[in-house]
């Protein structure tokens, strides 16, 4: 009930996700990285819609990998929970490690090595960031969403 059921329930989960993910992790990030003023934030607003596309296209291209790694780390029986939080955590896991570069050089505008010299100090704390947000707020909500979609939809039946 809580999860996408075809491709067009994934495409509204994913839109759910992503842009409360984006809209939360993106300023979040940059503030931390930058400091908290309204100049950052206001900074990081025209960046947002580039921001999106790539995360967006992260998702689509490791969901099977972080899949595949799910299931190396659970059982087919274990709870749902469990699948479930192991599944964000392996998302989390992958597209902090892309985003964490290429969101660096989105911002600045320009592709350059500082991102991949300081990556190591700056991966956990992204990673830490997204995955506090996926788990809590985001992919609850989204997973909300559909339930009350296929509650609707069951009903009208």
């Amino acid at each position: 009930m809580r999860l996408p059921r075809n491709h067009r329930e994934f495409v509204l989960f994913l839109l759910i996700v992503s842009l409360i993910s984006v809209n939360l992790i993106t300023p979040l990030i940059s503030m931390f990285e930058l400091g908290f003023s309204f100049e950052v934030w206001q900074n990081t607003l025209r960046v947002l819609p580039f921001i999106w596309l790539a995360v967006v296209s992260l998702v689509i291209l490791t969901q099977k990998p972080s899949g595949k790694l799910k299931d190396l780390i659970v059982h087919p029986k274990d709870s749902f929970r469990s699948q479930i939080t192991i599944n964000i955590l392996c998302n989390v896991f992958l597209m902090s490690f892309f985003i964490t570069l290429i969101g660096a050089w989105i911002g600045e505008g320009a592709i350059h090595w500082a991102p991949v010299s300081e990556f190591f100090g700056k991966w956990p704390r992204n990673f830490s960031i997204a995955f506090l947000v996926e788990a809590i707020i985001a992919q609850p909500i989204a997973r909300q969403v559909l339930y009350r979609y296929h509650l609707k939809k069951e009903t009208f039946e």
